[in-house]
C-alpha cells in the first residue's frame, strides 16, 4: 500500500522558516553515515480555541537532555524552541499535525568522532493521522508478538536519549513483527523482562492495577507514559513501576501501548494469547477517553499540558 504523503509547506531551520524543498542536507553529512541525531515527536490537536500542542515544554526539555547526552551542541533554549514550534505551525496554517524537532550533525565529515562537525536544528510539521496502530477504536485492539530482538543493555547506549541511531534496534523488532503477520512487537530487556514496544511504552492492567516497566529496563522515559500515570492517579487507580516477567503478558486483564504517535492503543492479542476479553477493557477505555478529552480541549486542562497555537480550526473539521 502506498504511503500517503504528509508533507506541509514550511520547515523551521535554525531560526528561519524555509520552504519544504529547501530543508536539505548533503549526503556526506555525519548524520547520514553515523546516525548522529536526536529528535522529538509531539502532536498539536484541534481544540475549540485553535491548535493545542500537547506537553510542548516537556518534549523540548527531553530534546535538550537527549542532545546533552549525545554531546550535540544545541544553541536554542527550551523557550526559543517552544516559540519556534508555534511559529512553524502558524507558518503552515495548521492546527492539528505531528511535529518533529530534530538536531543533527550536518557537517560533511568522514569518521565516527563527530565533535566539531556543525549541527543544525529543524522543526517539521507532518500531516499524520491519529492512531498509527490498529485498535484505537472501541471494536478491538492490536495483535502483537514478543520480539526475538531485545532492548539494549544499560552499558551499551543510553535509552533515555531519543536518538536516531537508537531506533535501528526498534526497526528490527517492528520488521520482524510485520513480516510474521503482527501489528507490533513487544521487546524484552537484557534480563528477559518486559520492556516496551518498538516505539511505544507499554502498560498492563491486572485486578484494576496498572503495571509498567521501570526506566532501568531500557525503555524511553515517555512523556505520554508519564501522562497516563498522572491520569491514573487522578482517577484513584494504582500504578506500579516494576520488573515485569514475560508470562505476565499472558495473564493480564488488559494491555495497551502509549506514545505520541499511537496515543492510547489497546492490545487484544499477545503471542496469539487473547488479552482479557479480546476487546479494550474498562481501565484502558477510561484512560484513553480522559487523555483524548484533555488533548482535544473537551475537558479542563488541569495539568496545564496544552500550549495554545493561534491557528483557527477549519469549519466542520471536528
Amino acid at each position: 500500500m502506498a504511503v500517503q504523503s504528509g508533507r506541509t509547506a514550511k520547515i523551521w531551520r535554525d531560526g528561519s522558516i524555509v520552504d519544504w524543498e529547501d530543508a536539505t542536507i548533503h549526503v556526506m553529512s555525519h548524520v547520514v553515515h553515523y546516525g548522529s541525531a536526536v529528535f522529538e515527536g509531539m502532536r498539536s490537536y484541534e481544540t475549540p480555541t485553535g491548535g493545542g500542542v500537547f506537553r510542548l515544554r516537556e518534549h523540548m526539555r527531553r530534546f535538550h537532555n537527549s542532545a546533552k547526552i549525545y554531546e550535540l551542541p544545541l544553541r536554542w533554549s527550551v523557550d526559543e524552541l517552544c516559540q519556534a514550534t508555534i511559529d512553524t505551525l502558524v507558518a503552515n496554517g495548521i492546527a492539528q499535525c505531528y511535529i518533529r524537532p530534530i538536531i543533527m550533525r550536518t557537517g560533511e565529515q568522514m569518521g565516527i568522532h563527530g565533535h566539531g562537525s556543525p549541527t543544525e536544528t529543524f522543526i517539521i510539521c507532518w500531516n499524520w493521522g491519529r492512531g498509527r496502530l490498529p485498535g484505537t477504536g472501541p471494536a478491538g485492539g492490536s495483535n502483537v508478538c514478543v520480539s526475538s530482538w531485545r532492548r539494549p543493555a544499560p552499558d551499551t547506549f543510553p535509552t533515555m536519549a531519543k536518538a536516531g541511531g537508537n531506533y535501528l534496534n526498534a526497526q528490527l523488532a517492528k520488521s520482524e513483527a510485520v513480516r510474521n503477520g503482527y501489528d507490533e512487537a513487544i521487546m524484552l530487556d537484557i534480563a528477559g523482562n518486559v520492556a516496551e514496544g518498538s516505539g511505544q511504552n507499554l502498560f498492563l492492567v491486572r485486578d484494576g492495577v496498572l503495571y509498567t516497566s521501570p526506566i532501568a529496563s531500557g525503555i524511553l522515559e515517555g512523556i505520554t507514559r508519564d501522562a497516563v500515570m498522572r491520569l491514573a492517579h487522578d482517577a484513584g487507580l494504582a500504578v506500579r513501576e516494576m520488573e515485569i516477567p514475560r508470562e505476565m503478558l499472558y495473564v493480564a486483564d488488559e494491555a495497551f501501548f502509549c506514545g505520541t504517535a499511537v496515543e492510547i492503543t489497546p492490545i487484544s492479542h499477545i503471542d496469539k494469547f487473547v488479552v482479557g476479553s479480546g476487546k479494550p477493557g474498562p481501565v484502558t477505555l477510561q484512560v484513553q477517553e480522559r487523555f483524548m478529552a484533555i488533548a482535544t480541549g473537551r475537558a479542563p486542562d488541569t495539568h496545564g499540558w496544552l500550549t495554545h497555537v493561534p491557528v483557527p480550526v477549519a469549519a466542520g473539521s471536528r
